[in-house]
């Protein structure tokens, strides 16, 4: 049929032109060879279509296949980035190995609010940034169903908002391009175990299928943290000649503890694996819904569609010192106030603070491409809608145990906080990459992105209040207690609060422009502009008031306005070949962010509030290099990050020793242009090697190192310890860590051992720090009842040497199939 011999002509003329390449097998399918992927081509937006060939993508994109991320099995995908891909790093601010700090070139996506967000990540062309606060949970991204993943840098605007310094896009597998099944047991140190399975297929009548699951549990290598994961993942898909219809649903339940930074003090008393309070518990639970569909409307016209519903529910429970504590200790001179503002002998050290946090999105794209032999151009929309109830609640507890757990709760649970957030975001976007010549490629792109937040204040000005019987945990009468009136609720006002509710508008049109040019199919070179925006979020929106500082999550305020952030990236580099079985790259860049926002602290706790600080900017170089000696693979990069403050401002720093008392006697440090950003390492080298010691067994090695960096609340970097008031250098150290992986494969069976040790020289090292006080200095390390503290740095241990070892069985599978090259 002409149609099925005409269209991949035309594809591969319009993807390859400038370049020569041996012939290659399509598939029957001209929809479905958008999935499979058996040339290098890269996605240019989130929602799959064609694609472009890598070399012509106008910046250092990296890709790599789901098989890969199994056989060096990785836990999940922040794992992999930070073991082997140029750029990234960890910071394990939780200590929990599903809840990292994930920074690109040093913008973040992290799980944790509070932290500047500044990339996006998308599965299956969906945005997974959660509405309130654009934070990414990692654990709920279907580990064992991911068929390749692409970290896209710059500030590229067709991947939406919060692009500031890249975009992850992840793909999910699918029954015809991975037929077969295979299951999998690991088990080994911090009582840690995990089972997966996936199963796939096709049938006759153009139906595909696939099915995926696991399940993750851990004691956890620190005192008190176990975590539990459970995922599972399914696509159903259909196609002919000209269509390719799936609907994926992805799921997960997840237990996460993660018990945070440790003072140096406490460390050194109580161990390594020693937390500094608990409990600190987060619970996610996803339901994810998405359809896509692909149809060629010709020879030249394919048009691309998508629509999804996601909703995720979280739950933490935090066990944390009480944020009152201090300044009631000097109102009262050693006691507390009561609820009827008298001063008693009795006062709470801690409080349990619990937050609950529905995540609704839904919205969809519709997508046009049109490619011709010279000529790839996409243009579509985009609309996403979101909604989000956030609740808070405060419990005090009268002290802390010995091992810093709390106890003696108080009857009375305190809403400190209620708000409803809504968001709509409509975009207009294109792109085309025009062949000016045979070798001389240029891409111009552009999106258009309006955005709307609402926010509703259910408390507004005041706070609630539930008493509850100790006993049993049950309602109870609140008669007496604390001051308040009979009945089980209660209406307490708040002098310290304000209405966070309002509405916000924000705008903007981001280009970007590029150009690639292939001096030989060994050599090409790429230069690019581009420029993103994000739009705050409802938890920056609602707590933007340096009058009302908020205690993250907690209560927030009739707010100022934000302005949105506009990134603006200049990227331009080298990549080739220096043999068949040798590749390299070498890139630059430069990051701008205009009106970047930063959570700025207002005190001891952890309270602060949302501003804009001006610009900041990251700005570094990549280097790669990667290749086969015989049955020997090897990598190796380098990168180079230079993150600074370019405007200076004002924050709230109690344990940085620069700190001084403003007018308005709060201390704080002052940033100024050239000041490096907190948590950014400023080298990294990574390297790799595998050596294919039999035809059956591989034998992997993986080395990670990182320079110093500055601990958060140092953000001026000018601490100094004296060991009389300040304890603990403003920085963190670098390390180096090296791990090992091997698999064996008997024969054709289909069985396979495997097993992986991490920190094989048990190298204590830290990954990320913090400036804090330390409030457990009383005899024996207990609380200070004096009101006392010790400022002093506060580390996130990584985790000591440790070993797994695995089983697997894949039946069922082709052994020369699409699967095999992923």
């Amino acid at each position: 049929m002409m149609r099925k011999t005409l269209q991949p002509k035309i594809i591969l003329a319009a993807i390859l032109a400038a370049y020569a390449v041996p012939q290659l097998a399509f598939a029957e399918n001209k929809a479905e060879s958008i999935e499979l992927g058996k040339i290098e081509v890269v996605g240019t937006t989130p929602l799959s279509s064609i694609g472009v060939p890598i070399e012509q993508v106008p910046s250092n994109v990296q890709v790599v296949k789901g098989e890969t991320l199994q056989n060096q099995q990785s836990l999940g995908v922040a794992d992999f980035m930070n073991q082997n891909m140029a750029g990234v790093n960890i910071n394990e601010a939780q200590n929990n190995p599903y809840q990292p700090d994930v920074n690109f070139r040093g913008f973040t996506a992290s799980p944790l609010l509070g932290t500047p967000q500044g990339l996006s990540v998308y599965q299956d062309g969906v945005r997974i940034n959660e509405p309130f606060g654009d934070t990414v949970n990692w654990d709920l991204i279907p580990q064992n169903a991911i068929s390749s993943i692409t970290l896209m840098p710059g500030s590229n605007p067709l991947f939406g908002l919060n692009t500031l310094g890249g975009a992850l896009s992840v793909q999910t597998k699918s029954g015809e391009h991975y037929p077969g099944g295979g299951v999998q047991l690991l088990g080994g140190s911090f009582g840690r175990w995990a089972v997966e399975g996936e199963y796939g297929g096709k049938l006759d009548n153009g139906v595909s299928y696939f099915f995926a699951g696991n399940q993750f549990k851990e004691q956890g290598w620190r005192d008190s943290s176990p975590s539990e994961v459970l995922q599972g993942f399914g696509k159903l898909g259909w196609s002919n000649d000209k269509t390719d219809i799936d609907v994926s649903f992805s799921g997960a339940d997840t237990d996460l503890t993660g018990n945070g930074y440790q003072s140096q003090t406490l460390l050194k008393t109580f161990g390594y694996d020693s937390i500094y309070t608990k409990p600190d518990n987060t619970q996610n639970r996803l339901g994810f819904i998405n359809g896509k569909v692909s149809h060629w409307l010709s020879d030249e016209f394919l048009v691309t569609a998508n629509a999804y519903y996601r909703r995720n529910k979280t739950k933490t429970l935090n066990g944390d010192g009480n944020d009152e504590y201090e300044a009631l200790w000097d109102a009262c001179d050693g006691t507390a106030l009561s609820g009827t503002g008298v001063c008693e002998n009795t006062y709470n050290h801690g409080v349990i603070n619990r937050s609950e946090t529905t995540n609704k999105g839904y919205g969809g794209t519709l997508q046009l491409t049109w490619a011709t032999e010279r000529n790839m151009l996409t243009a579509g929309s985009s609309v996403d809608f979101g909604r989000t109830r956030f609740t808070q609640t405060e419990q005090a507890a009268a002290s802390f145990n010995a091992s810093r757990g709390l106890a003696g709760l108080d009857p009375v649970i305190e809403t400190a906080n209620d708000l409803s957030g809504r968001s709509k975001t409509w975009s207009l976007f294109a792109t085309d990459t025009f062949n000016v010549t045979s070798q001389l490629a240029l891409t111009a792109s552009g999106r258009y992105n309006h955005t709307r937040v609402k926010l509703t204040d259910s408390l507004a000005g005041h706070k609630e209040a539930t008493c509850i019987d100790d006993a049993d945990g049950a309602i109870a009468d609140c008669g007496g207690v604390d001051g308040l009136s009979a009945g089980v609720g209660q209406t307490l006002v708040s002098a310290a609060g304000g209405d966070a509710g309002g509405k916000h508008t924000f705008k903007r049109f981001n280009p970007a422009v590029g150009l690639t040019y292939a001096f030989t199919p060994e050599l090409n070179t790429y230069l690019g502009y581009n420029e993103g925006n994000r739009a705050p979020s409802p938890i920056e929106t609602g707590c933007a008031d340096p009058a009302f500082p908020c205690l993250l999550p907690n209560a927030m305020a009739g707010d100022p306005p934000l302005k949105q952030v506009v990134a603006k990236t200049f990227e331009g580099g080298f990549r080739g070949k220096l043999s068949n079985n040798i590749g390299w790259s070498a890139g630059a860049y430069r990051a701008t962010n205009y009106n970047d926002l930063q959570f700025i602290a207002s005190g001891t706790t952890g309270a602060g509030y949302f501003d804009n600080v001006g610009k900041t900017r990251r700005q570094g170089l990549d280097l790669a290099v990667n290749g086969k000696t015989g049955d020997f693979n090897w990598s190796a990069g380098y990168s180079f990050i230079d993150a600074t403050y370019q405007d200076g401002f004002d924050i709230a720093s109690q344990a940085n020793s620069s700190r001084y008392v403003d007018v308005n006697n709060n201390k704080v440090i002052t940033v100024s242009k050239g000041d490096k950003l907190a948590g950014i390492a400023k080298h990294q080298l990574k390297l790799r090697g595998e050596w294919q010691a039999l035809p059956n067994w591989a034998i992997g090695a993986t080395m990670v190192a990182f320079s110093d960096q500055y601990a958060r609340g140092n953000e001026n970097n000018k601490h100094k310890a004296d060991n009389v008031t300040y304890f603990g250098s403003g920085k963190v150290a670098g390390y180096a860590v090296f791990n090992l992986d091997t698999r064996y494969k008997f024969g054709n069976t289909g069985w396979q051992l495997f097993g992986k040790l991490n920190n094989v020289f048990d190298h204590e090292y830290y990954s990320s720090g913090l400036l804090g006080e330390n409030a457990f200095i009383g005899a024996g390390s207990s609380f200070d009842t004096g009101a006392g503290s010790k400022k002093e740095l506060f580390l996130a241990p990584g985790a000591p040497r440790a070993g797994w070892l695995g089983v697997r069985y894949d039946f069922g599978k082709p052994k020369s199939s699409t699967a095999s090259v992923d």
